[in-house]
């Protein structure tokens, strides 16, 4: 029986993109199949007690930064611990994202790794349209067709969203294997063991 992790993450996480890469590989590796659940933490932070970035204080937000500093060297990643177009909103991304996973769940994940990349490596804006048509001509996808059905998809985030609480999600990334929840790419290690199971 083939295994499903459901994928939550926000395509403007810096611990999305660390754990972009690593999650593909784990599924492949295990023979697992991805789900992927671009959600709304406007929706998921009153629910849950999240503080949005912008809001936390300076000791947290200062401890994020020494956190980011300590991943990229751990996994010898590149990244851009100041992007130039962040924060920004996900939202039209994510839109894509749910469009082209009712068509190819497997591109959906390479399109949101390349979004990730794209706002943490690359110094693109996502919010931007014409951008996000590059990206996806970059990855051989049709943009305007994975963009003609916003507002539908954006219902579809929200909905997803609030499914998202229900099932115990409070933050990005977080990873669903049966009943078991982990939260955060620092703990991949214990989804891989539990794939492992």
């Amino acid at each position: 029986m083939t295994k499903t992790i459901d994928y939550y993450l926000s395509l403007i996480s810096p611990w999305s993109y660390l754990g972009h890469e690593r999650l593909i590989k784990m599924a492949q590796d295990s023979g697992a199949t991805i789900n992927i659940w671009p959600v709304d933490f406007s929706v998921i932070f009153p629910s849950t007690g999240g503080i949005p970035l912008p809001k936390r204080s300076k000791q947290r937000k200062d401890y994020r930064m020494q956190e980011l500093r300590r991943w990229r060297e751990h996994l010898n990643v590149q990244l851009n611990l100041e992007p130039k177009h962040f924060p920004v909103s996900d939202k039209l991304a994510a839109t894509m994202v749910v469009n082209l996973r009712e068509i190819d769940t497997n591109a959906a994940v390479q399109f949101a790794g390349a979004c990730l990349k794209a706002c943490w490596l690359q110094e693109h804006d996502i919010s931007d349209r014409e951008t996000l048509l590059a990206i996806a001509e970059e990855n051989n996808l049709d943009g305007d067709a994975l963009l003609s059905n916003s507002e539908s998809a954006l219902q579809t985030i929200t909905q997803d969203s609030e499914r998202a609480v229900e099932l115990g999600v409070f933050g990005a990334p977080s990873y669903r294997l049966g009943e078991q929840l982990f939260w955060g790419q620092d703990r991949l290690e214990f989804l891989e063991r539990a794939l492992q199971k």
